[in-house]
């Protein structure tokens, strides 16, 4: 049997549930993608929920605030996503009114859209035979056929996508791309896939010559950048806070955060009143008292933020305090939000 309708055979079987898989709208598929992108399905599945109760239509969310889209999307990471979600659902909405592209060249045209989410919606969507290629296809091509060419070189992509394009199901290209996506993640994992009960077994060539955890292969990371964060959590007189929002470009832009002090090191408390720049923050009377007692490390993509949340309470009040409550309507890193939902525990 052909290993596009092997896959397909499996995937009626064995497909979850998805809403995103109900029908063929192009609004839900296109959020589903872009939400799914560096994000497990158990992970991404509350977020669709929320933003198609939110906004029903790719209208709703053109007409939406940025910083709502923000919020509901605070905890999934990599914020770029959400901006550009926002940008293109107004190019939809008011330039090709409500409609999307329906092939695989116009749709790359959107911001945010790359090869494999234009290929994902032409052919869910539109029954056009692109192929798609994420991180559960390079799994199965790679092992399946034996290849060892690094998935994230230049020279992998591209084998990898010739490849893919030459085993889709022409008849039913959506729902193969789907097939061997799904495949990959529940079937073909990365550890432990289940070849005991695999329908690719009798010919799978990494299964044959004992490759499976070896492929597939990936060249080396960068080196992971280490950064010392201080996060100043002013509180004056009358329980108010200062936040602000995060305007330079980078992965947060356009979240709230308290006021920032970056270090070379990790400090201390004689080393954070010396700093000219706590000192151009703070008023002159305060008391300071540090809440995380060992660096907090968030890690992100190619960092790691150690960082430390300073409470300095003032005996004056700031015009431009704001309560707890506001602040945690605000989108704000995930980070930000641990800290405020733990300081307001322990104060309750």
């Amino acid at each position: 049997m052909e290993f596009h309708k092997i896959l397909t055979n499996w995937y009626l079987r064995k497909s979850r549930d998805l809403p995103w898989r109900k029908n063929q709208n192009p609004y839900h598929v296109w959020l589903s993608e872009i939400m799914l992108q560096q994000t497990r399905v158990a992970q991404g599945l509350p977020y669709f929920l929320k933003f198609t109760e939110a906004f029903p239509t790719v209208f709703d969310l053109a007409n939406s605030e940025e910083s709502k889209v923000l919020k509901l999307w605070q905890g999934l990471g990599y914020y770029s996503r959400a901006r550009n979600l926002h940008y293109t659902a107004k190019i939809i909405a008011n330039e090709l009114e409500g409609q999307f592209p329906d092939n695989y060249k116009d749709l790359l045209k959107l911001k945010g859209v790359g090869d494999y989410t234009a290929s994902a919606i032409a052919s869910i969507c539109f029954n056009q035979p692109n192929a798609v290629v994420d991180g559960n296809v390079y799994r199965v091509l790679s092992r399946y056929f034996g290849i060892a060419t690094p998935i994230n070189s230049t020279k992998g992509i591209k084998e990898f996508k010739e490849l893919a394009q030459t085993l889709i199901d022409i008849e039913q290209p959506g729902i193969y791309n789907q097939a061997i996506m799904e495949f990959g993640a529940l079937h073909c994992k990365p550890k432990n896939p289940l070849c005991n009960e695999c329908p690719l077994q009798d010919s799978c060539v990494a299964l044959e010559k004992k490759l499976i955890s070896e492929l597939p292969v990936k060249e080396k990371k960068i080196k992971v950048k280490k950064r010392f964060f201080n996060y100043i959590v002013i509180i004056s007189k009358n329980n108010k806070i200062i936040m602000q929002e995060r305007t330079q470009k980078g992965i947060w832009q356009n979240l709230h955060e308290f006021p920032l002090i970056e270090t070379m090191h990790s400090i201390d408390e004689k080393e954070l009143v010396l700093n000219d720049q706590f000192n151009e923050i703070c008023p002159s009377e305060t008391t300071i008292s540090l809440h995380n007692t060992t660096d907090i490390i968030h890690k992100l993509s190619h960092q790691h933020l150690f960082t430390k949340f300073w409470v300095v309470k003032t005996n004056t009040n700031d015009n431009d305090a704001i309560t707890w409550e506001k602040a945690k309507e605000l989108p704000v890193p995930v980070l930000i939000s641990n800290f405020i939902q733990d300081y307001l525990s322990r104060k309750n």
